[in-house]
């Protein structure tokens, strides 16, 4: 049930903003309110457990990528790049201005999520030290990769020109690690 709950708060997001109410929520669920408060107390404990739900679930995924001992270096990198969250319709610009206007401190976590790479930059300094990937300045890499990534949030551009938010990343990967210039 609360996995229903919380994709409703998501859909309820995307058709009315976070200015919906409980009784919105409940609604779309077919179910009373006295139901929907015996599992989440508001809706800052149904925001909160999205994202963490969110966040524990690339946590995980991100660490399976680095502990597959199947998996080069560079797909490693690759991988990890690519790990799309949970609630993926969740992490879309609009809704994150909003988070951040109504609810600051759920911002503030998201935010430090899509800005903070520490498992990325390790594997990025070791495929330097090993001469797979050329010396570069790696806080200035992180920028680039983040920020690329972080255009994902812009689902408005994906959709209008037909783009996947997991072929965005592939794409942002291979220009990344392999440039734009045909190889020979």
């Amino acid at each position: 049930m609360k996995n229903r709950i919380m994709n409703a708060f998501i859909e309820e997001i995307l058709d009315k903003s976070m200015k919906f109410t409980m009784d919105d929520l409940a609604r779309r669920l077919g179910i009373s309110k006295r139901t929907l408060y015996e599992h989440f107390p508001s809706k800052v404990a149904i925001l909160d457990a999205i994202i963490d739900s969110s966040l524990t679930a690339f946590d995980e995924r991100t660490d399976a990528i680095l502990a597959n001992p199947d998996l080069t270096l560079l797909d490693k990198i690759k991988q990890t790049i690519t790990v799309a969250p949970t609630f993926t319709e969740f992490y879309d610009l609009r809704i994150l201005e909003q988070m951040k206007r109504h609810y600051p401190a759920q911002w503030e976590k998201m935010n430090t999520a899509l800005n903070q790479w520490d498992d990325l930059r390790m594997l990025i300094e070791q495929a330097i030290d090993e001469g797979l990937i050329a010396e570069t300045n790696v806080p200035l890499i992180m920028k680039l990769i983040i920020d690329a990534t972080n255009t994902t949030l812009d689902r408005r551009f994906f959709q209008d020109n037909s783009i996947t938010v997991q072929e965005a990343l592939h794409s942002i990967v291979d220009i990344i690690l392999y440039g734009l210039v045909k190889k020979n």
